[in-house]
């Protein structure tokens, strides 16, 4: 996760006043996504249950600091170019995040290439960015319209067309793609819009003015100071997280686990978000015997993400399902 990086100053009073109550918005956002990623080290290094951060309320924590960010890069996007897009400005700051994104991709290629990071929230930020500007002139209400219609575009127009790798950052594709940091431009740059419509209605309303008005105490400074040094605290922070939770793991490792273990608690934590833990049990156990007697789990570990093997899984998942539940029809009736 990131964040937004365009100036939070109100463009209709004479000397343009940076409105603090958005820096610390900003800031304690910054500080909740710092929070979600050290967890997520933990579960990296083997200290809490796998999937942990990836089901049921820290999926949801962390796509509304995801959706935290992008708004206010749609507030700051206004509030920095609504009335006259300054485009020294803009290009300078768009260079900044884009080259921030390309050096995460490559980076994280190397580091985790099973899970590398191709269009995370950086090279979202980048091209919600982008393309805002074409709704900086546009009626809020329109704004508000096409926001609900990008949100709501992957519960409705998936396709199999968009599973090239090459499109999977429009985020329609049938099945999402591996990834450590995925946010695609379905649904997130509707948060981007909902910002853009947002800071339109305060500054008609008078709000905007009116928050630029307020001040904070000292306790603020702190969450004002990362706020104004976004970019470089996202991209300082990960590495000083996760480069900690790695020497304590020299100190004290985690209790070794074997991969088969690993996979059945993940399998069970992701089934438990829609079915009872009796099912589950059963359930992860058929699929790790099957691909057990398949041969096939160093293809699973390995992060295949081919079609093949993909639609290979899903029938293994419908297959085990069905024998699951008739297992569980048959013992009730006994």
């Amino acid at each position: 996760m990131s964040i937004p990086t365009s100036t939070a100053t109100v463009q209709d009073s004479p000397k343009p006043k940076r409105i603090v109550a958005i820096d610390i918005a900003r800031g304690i956002a910054l500080l909740a996504m710092a929070s979600y990623h050290f967890t997520w080290n933990l579960e990296f290094f083997g200290y809490t249950d796998p999937g942990l951060t990836a089901f049921g309320w820290w999926k949801f924590y962390a796509r509304c600091i995801a959706s935290s960010f992008l708004f206010l890069v749609g507030v700051s996007l206004y509030l920095a170019h609504g009335k006259q897009i300054r485009w020294s400005g803009f290009w300078k700051r768009f260079a900044m995040v884009a080259g921030a994104a390309l050096a995460i991709s490559v980076i994280t290629r190397l580091a985790t290439p099973n899970g590398f990071i191709f269009f995370g929230i950086l090279h979202e930020i980048a091209l919600a960015s982008l393309l805002g500007l074409a709704f900086l002139r546009l009626p809020a209400l329109l704004t508000l319209v096409v926001a609900a219609l990008v949100i709501a575009a992957p519960f409705y127009f998936r396709s199999e067309i968009f599973d090239h790798p090459a499109l999977w950052w429009v985020g329609l594709s049938a099945s999402n793609p591996r990834s450590n940091d995925y946010v695609p431009l379905f649904p997130w740059f509707g948060a981007v819009l909902l910002g853009i419509a947002a800071a339109k209605l305060g500054s008609a309303s008078r709000v905007l003015a009116l928050l630029a008005n307020l001040t904070a105490g000292r306790w603020s400074n702190p969450l004002v100071f990362i706020s104004r040094h976004s970019l470089a605290f996202y991209l300082i922070h990960q590495p000083v997280l996760i480069g900690s939770v790695w020497l304590f793991s020299q100190i004290m490792p985690a209790p070794a686990e074997n991969r088969d273990v690993s996979f059945f608690k993940s399998c069970q934590v992701s089934c438990e978000q829609q079915r009872d833990k009796e099912f589950c049990s059963s359930y992860c156990g058929c699929m790790l015997d099957t691909l057990r007697g398949e041969a096939t789990l160093d293809r699973l570990y390995s992060g295949d993400q081919t079609a093949e093997w993909k639609s290979h899984l899903a029938d293994l998942a419908s297959t085990c399902t069905a024998s699951t539940e008739s297992k569980m029809m048959e013992g009730g009736q006994q």
